[in-house]
């Protein structure tokens, strides 16, 4: 059984700080071109697969905007 990683930005609790795109050690956010409700530009995924799951984005975020996950993949368990 293999994981992936899922990375999960709330849009909406994001000030736009830029904080998680700072911290993250294989460049996996970019700032989004998009706003949110409030007119901040939120980090959007750009490089999931280059993901290590060293959650330092969801730990440094100071509105909790982000989630990091390791998803279990049961499609290749069942094979």
């Amino acid at each position: 059984m293999s994981e992936r990683i899922e990375i999960k930005i709330d849009r909406d609790m994001c000030k736009g700080c830029g904080i998680c795109i700072k911290y993250c050690p294989k460049e996996v956010l970019a700032r989004s071109e998009d706003l949110n409700q409030y007119d901040n530009h939120y980090p959007e995924v750009v490089s999931a697969d280059k993901c290590i799951s060293c959650r330092r984005c969801e730990l440094y975020c100071p509105d909790f905007a982000i989630e990091v996950k390791e998803v279990k993949d049961e499609k290749e368990e069942k094979e």
